[in-house]
């Protein structure tokens, strides 16, 4: 988010700030290692390409951002001030290619608020309110500032995976009850629950420990797959964990259609954060049972399972935009 403030540059800032549920050392590991940083740094839609990141006091940090239309923004920072865990600081310059560009001196800061929750604030101060109007205006700073901080917050937990562990983070614009509601109401679940493209026509729902939400999801050609979640924990409005697997049309356990050394069975555990009105969603997934060569098909999918996880997000972003 960004916050106001009374510092007497105020009138020439863009400050951005979030906590976040991970330690500070963690969140300064994503900062500053670029193999970390290239995955989450820019707005939604943009990809960013690190030339150079020389993590030194008057070490140079080189790095282009590409849009989702295509444009780059060539950006050049040096390294002004690092105290370890705790602030960087570092003056910048960058713009779009062949365009506009801005410069700013930017402060970060790291602060435990409590155990496994950091507070990062960003400070970017410019040489005139004018300046600051202009990158708010010209590059939309103030949402691109709030959608990077997301993309971190996204990050993170994949950082913590246990080896064997599948982790997708979304945050969604929507307060954590109605989020609640959509992942645990049969009628919502049917209109956005399954990958990018795939209704579920059928849909059965029994909400409690030891409960069944059995479905049917049907793919653009009309193909027909079954699953069924066996529920273990229901925490409102905070968790949820079930035994996921593919099922068949009398609602039992089924095997992978495409896949026969698929898991039969995974621990699927959802829990939901609120922070100013928005949640984030991580779901973190192992295999329960399997065989070596079943463990070997799930950690060798972990693209697969982003790209089908990444369309079911975006079919519930979809929908709680119509709420």
């Amino acid at each position: 988010m960004t916050t106001p403030n009374t510092s007497p540059t105020s009138d020439r800032e863009i400050v951005h700030t979030r906590v976040v549920d991970a330690p500070r050392e963690l969140v300064w590991q994503a900062w500053t290692e670029p193999q970390h940083v290239a995955k989450w740094w820019g707005p939604r839609g943009f990809s960013t390409t690190i030339k150079k990141m020389d993590f030194r006091v008057g070490g140079v940090w080189e790095h282009v951002m590409r849009g989702p239309d295509g444009v780059n923004y060539p950006n050049k920072s040096t390294f002004k001030e690092i105290v370890t865990h705790e602030r960087i600081v570092y003056s910048h310059g960058g713009g779009r290619e062949e365009g506009p560009g801005a410069t700013f001196i930017a402060t970060w800061t790291f602060e435990t608020v409590a155990p496994g929750r950091t507070r990062l604030t960003g400070r970017l101060v410019f040489p005139s309110a004018e300046a600051r109007d202009f990158v708010a205006r010209e590059f939309g700073a103030v949402e691109g500032g709030r959608q990077t901080l997301e993309r971190l917050t996204e990050y993170l937990p994949g950082m913590t995976a246990a080896p064997g562990e599948f982790v997708i983070t979304r945050v969604l614009a929507a307060p954590r009850e109605l989020v609640w509601q959509v992942w645990t109401q049969v009628e919502h679940l049917q209109s956005w629950f399954g990958p990018k493209g795939f209704t579920t026509p059928v849909a059965r729902l029994d909400l409690r420990p030891g409960g069944v939400f059995h479905y049917c999801m049907q793919s653009p050609d009309g193909g027909k797959m079954w699953g069924r979640f066996v529920y273990r924990e229901i925490v409102a409005p905070e968790r949820l964990v079930w035994v996921n697997s593919f099922s068949d049309e009398a609602g039992g356990l089924g095997r992978h259609p495409l896949s026969p050394t698929w898991p039969q069975e995974m621990l699927t555990v959802v829990t939901f954060a609120e922070e100013m009105g928005r949640t984030t969603v991580t779901i973190r997934w192992t295999t329960l049972n399997a065989t070596a060569e079943e463990q070997k098909t799930f950690d060798s999918n972990f693209d697969g399972m982003n790209q089908g996880w990444g369309g079911t997000m975006a079919q519930l972003e979809a929908h709680l935009a119509k709420l």
